[in-house]
């Protein structure tokens, strides 16, 4: 059996080999679909998506990585989104110069809708069967779409500014990252033809894991430079963040309940879960 850094490495080779080749005669859209995609982001959510298919059918790994891919480039395409002028304008993502800097702001709108859509494309021909190609896309549609990840961006958007309650923030996170994350864990699940409880507590166990992330997140904005987060920080002063609301010790004890919970669902898995699971979250669990 390989060990799973070895089908991590192999995942970031298809993914580079995945770059679009599309016949056009525009100076930059190739660069501009595939650039950020490419730019040292840490496949969060492939792995947690690869790590449950080697946890309960290792047989079906190559089969996922399509849909590992559509996962990274659907989350991808919101960062590209999120960085534009009419929400964050941020500079740098990754490390790097945001393509509507790099290039233009109509260029960067239309790579984030390309690798939106692209996602779906590749689940579609991916070669999985096609009663679970349908689920992974229910999936991927419901919690990255307007019932998930876009409904939080527009909350949070909307209530920039205004002191909300612990519960609605909870709501915002919830939607704006915690649903794609569940859903790494949930179509990590149906590929590898988990049973109806075991895709239900592996999705609840991703939504704790999107909360604590967002928490970790929010504490890194206000304690880390732009160096050391490879990304704009102390960029939330008027966002609604847990920091804002809590303070920073009330957010680290927040997280440190999440963590806790997340710890104690991951206990609840199959053998190799645990030992996927444990040995993947073990660098982010120190804020």
């Amino acid at each position: 059996m390989k060990t799973l850094d070895l089908v991590f490495k192999e995942f970031e080779v298809y993914l580079k080999e995945s770059s679009p080749k599309i016949p056009n005669f525009h100076p930059n859209y190739e660069n501009a679909l595939w650039e950020i995609v490419l730019n040292g982001g840490k496949r969060f959510r492939p792995k947690l998506l690869l790590s449950i298919v080697a946890s309960y059918k290792v047989e079906n790994v190559k089969l996922a990585f399509a849909p590992a891919l559509a996962l990274e480039i659907l989350h991808t395409y919101s960062l590209i989104h999120d960085d534009l002028p009419a929400m964050d304008n941020a500079p740098f993502r990754r490390g790097c110069v945001t393509l509507h800097k790099k290039y233009d702001e109509a260029l960067a709108i239309l790579a984030g809708d390309g690798l939106n859509t692209q996602a779906f494309y590749l689940i579609a021909t991916s070669k999985l069967k096609p009663k679970i190609k349908i689920k992974l896309i229910e999936s991927l549609s419901y919690n990255g779409g307007i019932y998930g990840m876009v409904l939080g961006q527009a909350l949070d958007c909307h209530f920039e500014g205004e002191k909300l309650p612990l519960e609605q923030l909870r709501v915002i996170h919830l939607n704006k990252t915690a649903k794609l994350i569940a859903a790494s864990f949930e179509m990590g699940a149906m590929i590898a033809e988990c049973d109806k409880k075991t895709r239900r507590s592996l999705y609840q166990l991703g939504l704790d894991l999107g909360l604590f992330f967002q928490i970790r997140d929010d504490v890194i904005d206000s304690t880390q430079s732009t160096q050391e987060a490879g990304k704009p920080t102390h960029n939330d002063s008027a966002k609604n963040s847990y920091v804002n609301l809590l303070g920073l010790d009330g957010a680290r004890e927040n997280a440190k309940l999440l963590q806790d919970s997340i710890l104690r669902q991951i206990e609840a898995l199959n053998k190799p879960a645990k030992k996927h699971l444990n040995r993947l979250l073990s660098n982010y669990f120190d804020i």
